[in-house]
């Protein structure tokens, strides 16, 4: 063989590595390479850091907690304390509503009704109850008597143990008004006087409406 078609032979093997490619099949696209940069970067930023080994690792569920939602674990500084001081956060007070005392009097009789917070009754008496009859119902001494037995009835409950807060809401303009007002301020509502947070007057006043019975016309 000569030496010419040996170089024939060899030219092609030694310029192949020289020469670029034309197909468009090795090419890559550049939104491909984009997308490939941008998947490297969001896997770097989403990798879960290097697990500690299990010596090392708290075996207090609540420190992990804490750690998973503060970043670092909470010391106790007082064991006995309740974790949300630890952690700053106030704790809500027994209930904001208060209980009510309704005292509701008008011309004819006098009612006085204790209730829990969410409005349910727990007592609910009237002078009828203690055993008034007709315009007996309506006088200052029965009211007053009133007062004091529904108070008696709360310390034999012993509701006067379980309310924390107490609310006075006065309705009409009865003798009994101030008949249960009275009984609150001396010796029987010793106990309540301390809790009564607020005292509100809910008496009705007529807006509008139907036409007033006519007026009674003596002489």
């Amino acid at each position: 063989m000569s030496r010419l078609t040996i170089g024939r032979l060899l030219a092609p093997a030694l310029l192949r590595p020289l020469s670029k490619p034309t197909g468009a099949a090795n090419a890559v696209p550049q939104w491909a390479r984009l997308f490939s940069q941008s998947r490297a970067t969001a896997s770097s930023i989403f990798t879960s850091p290097p697990q500690q080994p299990a010596a090392q690792q708290d075996s207090n569920p609540m420190n992990r907690l804490a750690t998973a939602v503060l970043g670092q674990v909470v010391q106790p500084t007082n064991p006995n304390a309740p974790l949300s001081e630890e952690l700053g956060i106030e704790e809500e007070k027994q209930s904001k509503e208060p209980y009510h005392f309704h005292i509701y009097s008008h011309k004819h009789n006098t009612h006085v009704t204790l209730t829990k917070p969410n409005r349910d009754a727990l007592i609910s008496l009237s002078c009828g109850n203690l055993g008034f009859k007709k315009s007996a119902r309506k006088n200052y001494d029965a009211a007053y008597q009133l007062g004091a037995y529904v108070i008696d009835k709360m310390h034999q409950k012993g509701l006067t143990k379980q309310i924390h807060k107490l609310e006075v809401v006065l309705r009409g303009f009865g003798p009994g008004r101030e008949a249960v007002v009275k009984v609150l301020m001396g010796n029987e509502g010793k106990y309540l006087r301390p809790k009564i947070v607020r005292v509100s007057d809910a008496t009705r006043l007529k807006f509008g409406g139907t036409r007033s019975k006519r007026k009674r016309r003596l002489g």
